[in-house]
């Protein structure tokens, strides 16, 4: 079941020469809960790619959304994406699971309010 999603954030880097994955800003991964190494999917709403990689983390406050490797060629810097975290539960447990969803500004922010 989807664990949770940042939602909307913006692709910052995309870097071909890399072994691979998505970097993503350290404060956002915490928000979301997501963890270094983590299986992620990456939708694409500019383009409708779909990719799955792992997230690498990047340094907080930066903002950083960087797609390496291979999947850099499914998105280009500006293109806005959604990343999903994914979680196995039983039937107990899922049947109380509510989604974390982060809806980070335009710079790939935090909103605090």
């Amino acid at each position: 079941m989807v664990k949770s999603k940042l939602h909307r954030v913006k692709v910052t880097q995309a870097e071909l020469h890399y072994i691979g994955s998505i970097t993503i800003d350290k404060r956002l991964m915490d928000a979301a809960g997501l963890m270094a190494f983590e299986r992620v999917q990456v939708v694409n709403i500019n383009n409708g790619e779909r990719l799955e990689t792992y997230v690498i983390e990047g340094e907080a406050d930066t903002g950083i959304i960087c797609l390496n490797g291979p999947a850099a060629r499914k998105a280009q810097v500006g293109d806005l994406v959604i990343v999903i975290g994914y979680g196995f539960y039983t039937p107990e447990e899922a049947a109380h699971h509510h989604p974390l969803t982060v809806f980070p500004d335009d710079n790939n922010r935090l909103i605090v309010g």
